[in-house]
């Protein structure tokens, strides 16, 4: 959602951010906050995106993460809206960007901060950092790893849950998210929902290293690629 003052939260079906520092938005032309910005002209308006991150499996509460990114959002004058859509699409595939020039234009919003939020509190990123940062190796497949983690699995699951705290064994556990450095588990139980970060012992980059990794948390008896004999 992108929030300018005076106006309702617009969605923004399309949100890229990219190595320049910025942040490439699309919004509906019946937006009231694309007025707003038009009526601001070249220097733009103060800005905040709200992202929210959306667990891939159904959980009693479904967020994992918001991120709000503030700058200044600005138009993106009419003569590159149809050739910056293109770039997008190349790395970014959306069918929303074939709206741009009919029912949705593009806005461009140079970073001022960037803070995300999750279970643990919020916290300042450095927008520069963000805007340098490589994706993760798993972002791509990491909704579908999980669902077939929780759905084909649940042994692994109920292994990793021997990690956590005493008090919160008993309730039910979900794998959150993945990335190379770990998994986070969703522990629903009657006092409350609770998050719990299992790092790997070491990054990994592929998703051989990946599988090994969780079966070696888990305490898997091959979990290390040994074939049994």
């Amino acid at each position: 959602m992108l929030a300018v003052p005076g106006s309702d939260p617009a969605p923004a079906a399309v949100h890229v951010l990219r190595r320049a520092g910025d942040v490439v938005v699309a919004v509906e032309n019946s937006a009231p906050a694309l007025v707003t910005v038009m009526r601001a002209g070249t220097g733009g308006v103060a800005a905040m995106l709200e992202l929210t991150d959306h667990a891939p499996l159904p959980l009693r509460e479904p967020v994992r993460s918001l991120v709000w990114l503030r700058g200044r959002a600005q138009l993106v004058p009419a003569a590159v809206q149809h050739t910056l859509a293109a770039q997008l699409a190349g790395e970014h595939p959306h069918p929303n960007l074939l709206d741009v020039g009919h029912t949705t234009t593009l806005l461009r919003m140079p970073l001022d901060s960037a803070v995300v939020a999750d279970a643990r509190g919020a916290e300042a990123v450095d927008h520069t950092a963000l805007a340098a940062a490589a994706p993760d190796p798993f972002w791509e497949f990491e909704s579908a790893w999980l669902r077939h983690l929780a759905g084909d699995h649940a042994d692994i699951v109920q292994r990793l849950g021997r990690h956590l705290p005493v008090r919160l064994r008993g309730g039910a556990v979900h794998p959150l998210a993945i990335d190379r450095y770990g998994l986070t588990l969703r522990i629903e139980a009657a006092g409350g929902d609770h998050d719990v970060r299992l790092p790997f012992p070491a990054p990994v980059s592929d998703i051989e290293g990946l599988s090994r990794a969780v079966r070696l948390l888990a305490g898997c008896p091959f979990g290390a690629g040994l074939r049994h004999r």
